[in-house]
């Protein structure tokens, strides 16, 4: 699992910082998980294939969120694509998105398929084999999920020695690998264990941009292996989060311990601070596991 952060810093793009964008490689998909202002820009910087890209989730729909869509959209278009371009986001995206390709005459040459969100309560939104996601209901100024992509356990490896061992058929492997047992002549079992070795272990992903500190998601991101929660103040200025429904560092951290997730990763910084040390610095005073977001930076777990 490869989590490049294209943007995380607050309200408005400048000429060094970037609003929220993240491209997450998960399996075989590449996710792109909101979408600013320059997120195509970024995507060329850092030479990602975004072709790849089939898969969109908009949190919400303020502008540093998803104003780069359209573009984005276009972009594709341009190049030619042919292949399905699902958006995942809050009732009325699929309006202010067709209405931008309906009056510049510019409709996609490529389906462009919507699955607006309205409900209040977690739901699943996308499953196939390799991965599930859903939907982290938050507390914002306007309706506003964040995602949880979970990785689906790939089939048991071959133990090609044990194989051997008891010279069995080639026919078998498909059904050893979906971790049944084998049952020899004479009626003698040997059990899938001696045959296979545990796949690599299952990673999960919790998305949560914008939102106020907010209890109500700890059971559903309990144990996650890494989580991204907004952070835009310090401590300093907690007086602002009830008016702004966003998170300080040290709230974030706090969810975070509560639901004792591996790693923390802050981000969507307001941009009056200078430095983001201090931001790490008051989360750890809570929970130890603390990455800092920055445009370009990129985790593998």
């Amino acid at each position: 699992m490869k989590l490049t952060i294209l943007g995380c810093y607050s309200a408005t793009p400048r000429t060094l910082t970037h609003p929220t964008a993240q491209l997450l490689q998960i399996k075989k998909h590449f996710v792109l998980i909101d979408c600013g202002e320059g997120t195509q820009i970024q995507l060329r910087k850092h030479k990602l294939k975004f072709s790849r890209i089939n898969h969109i989730f908009i949190s919400h729909l303020h502008g540093d969120h998803f104003f780069g869509l359209p573009g984005l959209i276009s972009t594709f278009r341009l190049l030619g694509r042919e292949a399905p371009l699902h958006i995942y986001g809050p009732k009325g995206i699929k309006e202010a998105i067709t209405l931008l390709l309906k009056l510049g005459d510019s409709w996609t040459n490529y389906p462009l398929i919507f699955r607006e969100l309205e409900s209040k309560k977690a739901e699943s939104i996308f499953e196939d084999e390799a991965i599930s996601v859903t939907t982290i209901p938050l507390d914002h100024r306007v309706y506003a999920n964040g995602f949880l992509f979970r990785e689906k356990p790939a089939p048991r490896t071959l133990n090609v020695n044990g194989v051997a061992k008891y010279d069995i058929d080639k026919s078998q492997f498909n059904n050893i690998k979906n971790g049944k047992d084998v049952v020899l002549e004479h009626g003698i079992i040997i059990q899938n264990e001696e045959l296979t070795f545990d796949p690599p272990p299952t990673k999960s992903y919790a998305f949560c941009s914008d939102t106020a500190y907010n209890e109500n998601m700890i059971v559903q991101i309990s144990d996650v292996d890494v989580l991204y929660h907004e952070s835009t103040f310090l401590e300093s200025e907690a007086h602002l989060c009830k008016k702004t429904k966003h998170s300080t560092a040290k709230q974030a951290a706090d969810i975070a311990r509560q639901a004792k997730v591996g790693t923390l990763i802050l981000g969507h910084y307001s941009t009056r601070y200078k430095s983001l040390l201090p931001f790490q610095e008051e989360a750890k005073q809570v929970f130890a596991n603390v990455e800092l977001a920055d445009d370009g930076k990129y985790f593998e777990f």
